[in-house]
């Protein structure tokens, strides 16, 4: 089974909600990467998406550029972060790790043989935000046959189209919380409670909403209406505050404990 399903089951029994950071890997290192890992799963993680460092992304907002132009001054590539999962999973890491990338990435690779390296790799699903769903046919045929989730964004502005994305989706439905690309946010849109209830209606997997959460009472204010939380911008710039001291080749302790601290707080 998915560990996604099985981590949504386990939360729901519990009757907690999902908290999902984004990390940019490769920001400051590789090594660093993993141990940020090990870090927020430690501090309350309960699935992690590992952003591939992209140099024209669509939704991104300037404090997750600025990490992948730090990162891709390595030139670290999906590979990359296919070996930084395996690597997680070597020192002890149980939780779904959800791939966040361009579809150029993909499709340079080759959609067949990135699904194989996802599936050998241990990542549970896969977030491709430039791909529409008119359009997703042969790569959702290659995630299923791989047991991969291919999960789908749905945004205020989708309209007629957030049933039908609703509808398709496996793992959970990523909800936009905001409109534009993702930041650190004081307020969001004022219809997001309405959009979230039409996107739970209409979807059989859990939803969850990002865009714009970095604070405990946000997290909080939202778990009233879905199944999950994506903080990423926050998480980021967070990493970019402690950036002298994760430098190195094994990331000190300091650095790490100031991301753990962040993260049991918006965990709560």
């Amino acid at each position: 089974m998915n560990r996604i399903d099985v981590r949504f089951a386990e939360l729901k029994e519990r009757g907690e909600t999902a908290l999902i950071p984004f990390l940019t890997i490769g920001d400051p290192s590789l090594e660093a990467s993993i141990e940020l890992i090990l870090e927020m799963e430690r501090s309350g993680a309960d699935l992690i998406e590992l952003g591939v460092p992209y140099s024209d992304p669509l939704a991104d907002g300037p404090v997750i550029q600025r990490s992948s132009e730090r990162a891709l001054k390595s030139r670290i590539s999906l590979y990359d972060v296919l070996e930084v999962a395996r690597k997680a999973r070597e020192r002890g890491s149980k939780l779904p790790f959800i791939l966040f990338t361009y579809y150029n990435p993909v499709l340079q690779i080759g959609l067949d043989r990135v699904f194989k390296l996802l599936q050998a790799n241990e990542i549970s699903g896969i977030i491709i935000p430039d791909l529409p769903l008119e359009e997703d046919a042969e790569t959702r045929e290659l995630a299923e046959a791989n047991g991969i989730h291919l999960i789908p964004l749905v945004a205020p502005t989708s309209n007629d189209r957030v049933r039908r994305i609703a509808a398709n989706a496996k793992g959970f439905v990523y909800c936009v919380s905001s409109l534009g690309v993702t930041g650190v946010r004081a307020e969001f849109f004022n219809g997001i409670d309405d959009f979230l209830k039409t996107v739970r209606e209409a979807a059989s997997v859990p939803i969850v909403v990002g865009f714009g959460i970095s604070t405990r009472e946000q997290v909080e204010r939202f778990a009233q209406l879905c199944d999950g939380i994506v903080v990423g911008s926050a998480i980021v710039r967070t990493i970019e505050e402690a950036l002298p001291h994760l430098q190195a080749d094994a990331a000190h302790p300091e650095g790490l404990a100031q991301i753990g601290s962040f993260v049991a707080a918006l965990k709560g």
